[in-house]
């Protein structure tokens, strides 16, 4: 990836995407107006931050990759795998409820909310789609990654092959320890193995002694899935939000008193 700053905002670009059709940023906390645990570029307005605040980062975000606020869709997150088609008509609803949104319409930018899972841009540039994804561990689970390869092949004919995943910054497997149900959960959606538990997890953690506490890399679990559903070019960030609370916002390092950072992909005109 590379890292890009506008004023006082810093965002990373895949190499991957760097395609001039595109527009594309992950953006790290850094360079927003927001106060207290939502320092600084907090974009959601349902962490407990002001309204006020919320918008005024927005406007910068969009601002640093010269998107008019008006031509943005977004979603309310449902954590599960649910895809949504949007255009033009879904600019003033408010309504589109999925963790995943796809579309073909240049000029329309894309945009969700993380703060540890994992944030996946998609973009086919034969057919022209592109898509934005939010995977916790629930969407692994239930497989909201390949079901948004699925949606992108159905509704644009996308072939699998010439869609780029590209996998952004969010919890890495050193910092995602889980119970023993979860990591269960998770691995029986994958068909590679990506619990660490024991000594695999002690490795797994700098300094971290042996123990039989399971870690769940949640990067090779995408990995996994994307390359079943028939992707062949997926770029992984390896940042770990956990790791680094100065760029990003991590609901898991900061005990859930913390802000949101953006991911924003759009097709140009």
């Amino acid at each position: 990836m590379q890292r890009i700053t506008y004023g006082g905002l810093a965002y990373y670009q895949f190499d991957s995407l760097m395609d001039s059709e595109l527009k594309h940023g992950i953006f790290t906390r850094l360079g927003g107006v927001s106060t207290g645990c939502y320092h600084a570029l907090n974009l959601s307005q349902s962490t407990g931050d002001t309204a006020e605040a919320v918008a005024e980062n927005r406007r910068r975000m969009y601002a640093a990759l010269s998107i008019p606020s008006e031509r943005v869709v977004t979603s309310w997150l449902v954590h599960g795998n649910a895809v949504r088609r949007v255009d033009e008509t879904d600019l003033d609803q408010n309504d589109v409820r999925a963790d995943a949104i796809i579309t073909n319409r240049r000029g329309l930018a894309l945009t969700l909310r993380f703060a540890d899972c994992l944030p996946v841009l998609f973009y086919d540039p034969r057919r022209a789609a592109i898509g934005i994804v939010h995977a916790g561990w629930l969407g692994i689970e239930c497989g909201v990654l390949p079901a948004t390869v699925r949606a992108l092949r159905e509704a644009y004919g996308c072939d699998p092959r010439d869609i780029r995943a590209c996998v952004g910054p969010s919890i890495g497997p050193d910092k995602f320890e889980v119970g023993a149900d979860v990591a269960a959960r998770i691995q029986s959606a994958v068909s590679e193995p990506v619990v660490l538990v024991g000594n695999s997890a002690a490795r797994a953690v700098p300094g971290g002694t042996d123990n039989d506490k399971p870690h769940v890399d949640l990067w090779k679990a995408a990995r996994s899935q994307l390359c079943e559903a028939g992707v062949r070019e997926i770029e992984i960030a390896g940042l770990c939000t956990a790791s680094n609370t100065h760029e990003w916002f991590s609901h898991r390092a900061e005990k859930g008193a913390t802000g949101r950072f953006g991911a924003l992909i759009m097709l140009t005109d």
